[in-house]
C-alpha cells in the first residue's frame, strides 16, 4: 500500500508492527513477524532513511515511530515534487525528441526532394533557359530533338550560345543526323562548332533536355508537344541520372561532320538500325519519324527497305527477325572525335 510513497513491503511491514506495539525492538519484531533480525535491521535502516522512523534519545539503540501525519505526508510531498520534476524531465524529454525528428525528417527530405518547377509555354521556357545560362559556370550539356532548328528557334540560342562559350563554359551538344538535310541548321551547327561548342550526332534521341553544371536540368513536360512547355528539374539523384543518359549516348555518338558508314556485318547505316529498333519497341511511322527528325514519308522508306532486306511481311515480323540476327545490339559508330 506503502508502495507508492517509496516503501518496499518488507519496510512497511515492519512499521505497521511498530504502530500496533511501538515499544517492541528488533528482537522482539522479529519474533511477532517471524523474520531474522537481520532483516528486520534492513527495513528499518529504510524507514529511517525516509524519515519514518528515529532513534530513541532515552532508549540508546531503540527506535521511535515519528507522527504518520507528519512523516507521510512529508513523504508525499516529496513524491510529488519527484513526480512534477519527472514531468516536466518527460516534457523536456518529447520537446528534444520532437526536435531531433524534426531534424531527421528536414534532413531525409532534403536528401530525397526533387525540386520541380512547371514552365508554361514556349516563351517561359526561353527566359528560364537565358537566367539559367546567364548563371551557368562550368557546363552545358544539351539533347536537341526535332532534326532541323526552326529559324525563330536558331535565332534564340545564337546569343545564349555565344555568351556561354565565350566566357570559356564546356559545351556539348547532341543533334539527330537528320540535320545533315537541312542546310540552316548545318550552318548554324558549323559556326557552333567555329566556336568551340563540340556536336555529335545520333539517329534518335530519347528526349530534349538541357543540363547547366550538373545541378538543373530542363525538360519537356509533354515530349510529343514541346511548344506546351517544360519542366525544370532540381535534385542530385535525378540530374545525376539525366547525365549518365547523356554521356552514355555521347560515348556512342559519331562527330558532327563525320562521314556516316554502313554496320560491316549487316549493311546497315546508324539510322536505318535506329529505325528498327523504334519499330521493335512496337512504335509507328509517325513516332518514329518525330524520335529522329525526319519526315513520316522518309520512315515509311525507310521501314519498306528494311522489310524488303529482311524478308519480312510486317513491322513486327521485322523487328522479330532483326532481333534474331543480332541486328538490334550495338549501334552503328562513326569515326571518332579528338578530345
Amino acid at each position: 500500500m506503502l508502495e507508492i510513497l517509496g516503501v518496499s513491503s518488507a519496510a512497511e511491514s515492519v512499521y505497521r508492527a511498530m504502530l500496533g506495539r511501538p515499544e517492541l525492538g528488533i528482537s522482539g519484531l522479529a519474533g511477532q513477524l517471524g523474520w531474522s533480525e537481520e532483516k528486520v535491521r534492513s527495513a528499518l535502516d529504510e524507514l529511517a532513511g525516509l524519515s519514518l522512523v528515529r532513534e530513541s534519545d532515552q532508549r540508546p539503540g531503540g527506535l521511535l515511530l515519528i507522527n504518520p501525519e507528519i512523516s507521510l505526508v512529508s513523504l508525499l510531498a516529496r513524491q510529488e515534487v519527484e513526480l512534477t520534476q519527472r514531468q516536466q524531465e518527460i516534457t523536456s524529454g518529447k520537446l528534444a525528441i520532437s526536435k531531433i525528428v524534426a531534424e531527421y525528417v528536414d534532413s531525409v527530405q532534403n536528401k530525397r526532394r526533387v525540386d520541380v518547377e512547371e514552365l508554361s509555354g514556349i516563351d517561359m521556357v526561353r527566359i528560364r533557359l537565358e537566367e539559367l545560362a546567364h548563371d551557368c559556370t562550368s557546363e552545358i550539356m544539351e539533347f536537341t530533338t526535332g532534326g532541323g532548328q526552326s529559324a525563330e528557334s536558331r535565332q534564340a540560342s545564337r546569343p545564349i550560345d555565344q555568351g556561354l562559350l565565350e566566357r570559356g563554359v564546356r559545351m556539348r551538344c547532341v543533334y539527330l543526323e537528320s540535320v545533315v538535310n537541312h542546310p540552316q541548321t548545318v550552318s548554324y551547327l558549323d559556326w557552333l562548332t567555329g566556336l568551340g561548342c563540340r556536336v555529335r550526332v545520333v539517329p534518335s534521341l530519347p528526349l530534349r533536355m538541357v543540363v547547366f553544371d550538373r545541378q538543373a536540368a530542363v525538360v519537356p513536360s509533354n515530349p510529343e508537344d514541346t511548344a506546351v512547355g517544360a519542366l525544370l528539374l532540381r535534385g542530385s539523384g535525378l540530374v545525376s541520372a539525366l547525365c549518365a543518359l547523356f554521356e552514355h549516348i555521347w560515348e556512342e555518338a559519331p562527330p558532327f561532320g563525320a562521314t556516316r558508314r554502313r554496320d560491316e556485318d549487316t549493311g546497315l547505316t546508324s539510322q536505318a538500325r535506329a529505325v528498327l529498333s523504334l519499330l521493335a519497341q512496337g512504335h509507328t511511322d509517325e513516332v518514329v519519324a518525330r524520335k529522329m527528325g525526319i519526315s513520316v514519308r522518309t520512315a515509311r522508306r525507310i521501314t519498306a527497305e528494311l522489310m524488303t532486306q529482311l524478308g519480312a511481311r510486317s513491322r513486327f515480323q521485322a523487328g522479330v527477325i532483326a532481333g534474331e540476327r543480332g541486328w538490334l545490339q550495338g549501334s552503328a559508330d562513326g569515326s571518332s572525335e579528338p578530345e
